[in-house]
């Protein structure tokens, strides 16, 4: 059975799709995980064999640039070895610095290398690394800022999600008297929607009986939020950061999220119509093109973090449950699109696309 490695790491943007083609690959080859030391919390350690090899983090300021360049070379030299000794014969980037030594290093091996890459922005480290790759997965073609003589190398897949989810049901239940708000930070978790989405929240639930899903950016905040939903007598559910998240999407009527890939094809699977706050500082404005592509199929509501408060958020949710044919439609569009997806049609995909290199 030939060997895969899969190369990931830093935020979960990165290590859940790399854990998701684990679980598409896993039955055919003899799979493993290499992660940095920060992506490592986002792998159950039960379920994947995976290891752990840290990579230096790339720093602005040009007084350390040699330090790095002494520090990267060292990485690159123990991906090398780790390659070599496992004896890998392909090699699976899903993006991001963290990568990037075992990309190097597995082009000096002359290993046959495939980028993943989930974001409408082709990412620094896959464009970097693109000219060397037999293959690239996207959800798109259309691609921001991906060079055009390389297209070819485009392998459109529907959305990866993890194999558990496809056993569950997507459609809602009965509707009960909660409107079911589901408010996810992302992986790194968000203080603004600690602060500024509680405070409409808060607002909201005077006008419209509530449940709230939310993930909170760490404990000091949860004790805060727990503290006013609890004065308030708003029904809720605070949680960190799960790799799990799918699970709490059964019959959520709307969720207020970033626009990380793997959040919202979760969102689309389960047909839940969304607002988006894109991240504003997300390298090359990706989360903002994410949401963007839902937006225009009608699908979401987008707002840009620095030209909202507490006002506009509470407005913008009291006209969605106000205008019950726009939320119905957006809906339908969602249901369009998760429709499409199925396990089994990405899993040969991915695995025809390998074997016929």
């Amino acid at each position: 059975m030939k060997k895969i490695l899969i190369s990931t790491g830093g935020s979960g943007g990165h290590v859940v799709p790399a854990t998701i083609l684990y679980e598409h690959l896993s039955s055919s080859y003899d799979v493993q995980i290499v992660s940095d030391y920060r992506g490592s919390k986002f792998i159950d350690k039960n379920f994947y064999k995976y290891s752990v090899i840290d990579t230096p983090k790339i720093s602005k300021n040009i007084f350390f640039a040699p330090l790095f360049l002494i520090l990267f070379t060292i990485s690159i030299i123990k991906s090398f070895k780790f390659l070599k000794q496992n004896n890998i014969h392909y090699l699976i980037s899903t993006g991001g610095y963290m990568s990037l030594p075992f990309c190097i290093a597995a082009k000096l091996l002359k290993l046959n290398i495939f980028l993943f890459e989930p974001n409408m922005v082709i990412g620094r480290s896959n464009n970097l690394m693109l000219r060397f790759s037999k293959k690239i997965f996207c959800y798109h073609e259309n691609i921001i800022n991906f060079p055009a003589k390389l297209k070819y190398k485009i392998i459109v897949i529907e959305r990866l999600l993890k194999r558990k989810i496809f056993t569950i049901n997507n459609k809602k239940n009965e509707r009960s008297s909660y409107f079911k708000i589901l408010i996810v930070g992302g992986s790194q978790g968000s203080s603004f929607f600690d602060n500024s989405i509680k405070q409409a929240i808060c607002e909201f639930s005077t006008k419209q009986n509530t449940f709230v899903l939310q993930q909170i950016s760490n404990e000091e905040k949860k004790e805060e939020i727990k503290k006013t939903y609890d004065l308030l007598k708003i029904n809720y559910e605070l949680f960190s950061f799960d790799e799990n998240l799918y699970k709490k999407m059964q019959d959520v009527d709307l969720a207020i999220t970033r626009c990380g890939a793997s959040t919202l094809s979760d969102l689309v699977y389960y047909n839940i119509p969304f607002i988006g706050i894109p991240f504003p500082h997300a390298k090359d404005n990706h989360q903002y093109y994410n949401g963007k592509y839902f937006f225009d199929l009608n699908c979401c509501w987008l707002l840009d973090q620095n030209k909202i408060d507490t006002n506009k958020i509470l407005d913008l949710l009291l006209k969605i449950i106000n205008d019950k044919d726009d939320y119905l439609n957006k809906k339908k569009n969602i249901e369009k699109i998760s429709s499409k997806n199925n396990w089994k049609k990405i899993n040969q995909k991915i695995i025809d696309t390998i074997n016929e290199h």
